[in-house]
């Protein structure tokens, strides 16, 4: 969406959809100005009763050769400042993804396993849920970090200790039967 106008008092005059009530922050690449504006006056305009969700808080995707670009927390974090109100966060670490899928399958989380590549979002959301964690080292974590958890004697920092750990999540196709 464009701003409709060169002047901040034309960008609150563009019209608001009625049937609005919730605003979802997800992953973006077409993030704008405008669409902050639009974010926040639909929230303004319901108040509390207008729902502020985002899909998670990573605040940066890694890519090949230890590149990264902004992930979604980013944009979750801007419409949070703008609003000056915290985002109800529905994907990882918050165990609500977990329970909406265990509500719909029979899921035994003591054969369940949970594989990522975050500390602060897949493995704590698996051990929060009563899952087995298994971290892989692709992403943007380091062994060394898990053991800095590993040797704090800080019951928070432990929740993000996996149960076990592979380098690559390709060492696992052999256990998979390829």
């Amino acid at each position: 969406a464009a701003l409709p106008g060169p002047a901040p008092a034309d960008w609150v005059q563009a019209p608001l959809e009625p049937a609005v009530r919730a605003v979802l922050v997800g992953f973006d690449e077409h993030f704008s100005y405008a669409k902050l504006c639009q974010a926040l006056r639909y929230l303004l305009r319901g108040g509390p009763e207008c729902l502020l969700v985002g899909t998670n808080r990573d605040h940066r995707l890694p890519l090949e050769g230890g590149a990264g670009i902004p992930g979604t927390g980013c944009l979750v974090k801007a419409v949070e400042t703008a609003a000056q109100r915290e985002a109800f966060i529905v994907g990882k670490p918050n165990r609500f993804m977990f329970d909406c899928v265990a509500g719909e399958f029979p899921v035994d989380p003591a054969r369940t396993i949970m594989v990522g590549d975050r500390l602060d979002t897949d493995i704590l959301m698996g051990n929060d849920c009563g899952l087995t964690t298994l971290l892989t080292l692709t992403g943007v974590t380091a062994l060394d970090e898990v053991r800095g958890h590993q040797d704090s004697g800080c019951p928070a920092r432990h929740s993000l200790v996996p149960d076990y750990y592979v380098d690559s999540i390709a060492d696992l196709l052999p256990a998979l039967g390829e």
